[in-house]
């Protein structure tokens, strides 16, 4: 039985709600383009130090660092801090790959930190329940249920005051 995001989005977050309560961070909701936003009361640079630390004390493997916003000051641009972590397991991607492997494009996971344009930091990272719902598969698998609490902890932890 597959069921519909929208039936599923309030179980995929219950993993991050529960999460980030331990922590205090502030509640989670998925947009309508399925992205996880959450507000953090650091820079963007110290909420992604933050979130690197969290990745890295659990183990998980990061495979790309990249802040958009240095790349483009080397060239003389201007742009809004914004930080992107690119991270993951092979425990939770290979097996939503051998199921679909489409969502190898959505994989390994990424959060997005930017400063917008009146200085608050955000942090957004797509709701596995919507990469369920984009690539067929259904969101009460394991691995998505795995990505959903892990990306929940991750992330309140990043946010926390």
């Amino acid at each position: 039985m597959t069921l519909t995001r929208r039936a599923l989005a309030p179980l995929a977050l219950a993993g991050a709600l529960f999460a980030s309560a331990a922590v205090s961070a502030p509640a989670l909701a998925a947009d309508e383009n399925g992205l996880v936003r959450l507000r953090s009361p650091h820079s963007v640079e110290d909420t992604m130090a933050r979130l690197k630390a969290a990745i890295e004390e659990k183990g998980i493997t990061i495979f790309a660092d990249i802040n958009h916003g240095a790349n483009a000051a080397a060239m003389d641009l201007e742009m809004p801090a914004t930080h992107l972590l690119i991270f993951g397991s092979p425990k939770i991607g290979a097996p939503l790959m051998r199921a679909n492997p489409a969502i190898g494009i959505d994989l390994p996971i990424k959060v997005v930190a930017w400063e917008d344009a009146d200085g608050q930091t955000w942090l957004a990272y797509n709701d596995p329940a919507y990469l369920a719902e984009r690539h067929g598969l259904p969101a009460d698998m394991k691995p998505f249920r795995g990505m959903a609490m892990n990306l929940g902890t991750l992330t309140a932890k990043a946010v926390e005051e």
